[in-house]
């Protein structure tokens, strides 16, 4: 199964959002819902809250008095994080074993309303958040019968909209109407979630355009993402993870896709991340084995090349072996470029004549060729280390 990441502050519409993609037919594990069931009367979720916050948060059958809980876990962070660390745990053992129960070909959109306070973001190979302004939110919460104190603390007690978006592959626009929002959901389902599932499913690469395109700053956000998620999937195998190419360069033209190096021990390590790196929406390519080698010393410049499975962000994954040439020449080339903008305009110019010619890739190599000594020489003379 392919599972979607959903989260939005309190008023923000995540609701709307879960209903419309449940009528596209995705499976919705909400979170909400299961908060309220691992506290409900007899669980060990409200024997901990009643010991931790007092017997006064009951009602007088016996059930959870959520506003008199409220007003104690809201009061501080202290208190708050006190109300994380019972609640949280009970809810992602609930959530998963709901999952272990749905198809294997099914697509299960994840709500969950602390998916940053969590860090269970990169855990996902597509987060989206839903986003309204604080003004409107607060209207929105008041209708509902919240007063507007109350309705501000609990904005304020979650992640910030700065926060959220970091984590947002999809940012939803819900300061509309509800039914403008519907439509974004299912424009967004047919035209990005179900091509990701199948793309995943089928381990199938979502191929960039070779055009060029001015430098976009959210290139750099991307990238963070990417990395986030390349590091949590990957674990201690990998030894670093990088955001290298033109991408990674402020100011200079590139193809919109965002290139990162993950740093392995051995190739053999590289093979292990084959299901994980899937799962999160990175399938391997299996044609590309090797890097064109710029010295004769070819069996240094193996690799494995993962790609995004997202028609949304496409990506490449370079798996590199320490220390080997092609894992130094990435690191290196970015930071040459980088120190040295008339090498920029060569290597752009270089691009651009390289788009001309049926095969882009190679017909840049000449000009990597003699880069790659050049950026050596540049590396000794300055005493560049990765």
């Amino acid at each position: 199964m392919i599972r979607i990441g959903l989260t939005g502050g309190i008023g923000a519409g995540k609701s709307t959002v879960s209903a419309a993609f449940s009528e596209c037919g995705g499976i919705i594990v909400d979170g909400d819902v299961i908060a309220r069931e691992v506290v409900e009367p007899g669980t060990e979720g409200l024997r901990k809250l009643v010991e931790a916050f007092g017997a006064d948060i009951l009602h007088p059958d016996g059930s959870l008095n959520r506003p008199a809980l409220a007003a104690k876990a809201f009061a501080d962070d202290d208190k708050r994080q006190t109300l994380n660390r019972i609640v949280h745990p009970l809810v992602a053992r609930r959530r998963e074993e709901i999952i272990a129960a749905v198809a294997e070909d099914a697509v299960v959109v994840e709500d969950i309303p602390l998916l940053v306070e969590t860090g269970m973001a990169p855990s996902f190979p597509l987060v989206v958040v839903v986003y309204a302004p604080v003004g409107i939110r607060v209207e929105r919460l008041i209708k509902r019968g919240m007063d507007e104190a109350d309705a501000r603390a609990r904005i304020a007690a979650q992640a910030t909209d700065e926060q959220r978006r970091a984590i947002a592959d999809v940012l939803l626009d819900n300061s509309g109407t509800p039914g403008e929002l519907i439509e974004r959901v299912r424009d967004l389902w047919y035209n990005r979630v179900l091509p990701l599932a199948h793309n995943i499913r089928t381990h199938t690469c979502v191929q960039p355009r070779t055009e060029l395109v001015p430098y976009r700053a959210e290139w750099a956000e991307d990238a963070a993402r990417i990395i986030k998620r390349v590091e949590m999937a990957c674990g201690a195998t990998a030894l670093r993870v990088d955001h290298i190419g033109s991408t990674a360069i402020p100011g200079m033209d590139a193809k919109d896709a965002i290139d990162i190096q993950v740093t392995v021990a051995s190739l053999d390590d590289a093979d292990k991340l084959v299901e994980p790196l899937t799962r999160v929406g990175f399938p391997r390519r299996d044609d590309v084995v090797t890097d064109t080698p710029h010295t004769d010393d070819a069996a240094n410049w193996h690799k494995r090349l993962h790609c995004a499975a997202d028609p949304g962000r496409p990506a490449y994954l370079h798996i590199r072996v320490d220390g080997r040439p092609n894992q130094w020449f990435a690191l290196a080339f970015k930071d040459w470029l980088i120190a040295n903008p008339g090498l920029q305009r060569d290597y752009l110019a270089a691009k651009r004549k390289a788009l001309a010619t049926p095969d882009y890739a190679a017909a840049k190599e000449p000009w990597f060729l003699d880069a790659y000594h050049r950026c050596r020489a540049w590396a000794e003379a300055t005493g560049w280390r990765p």
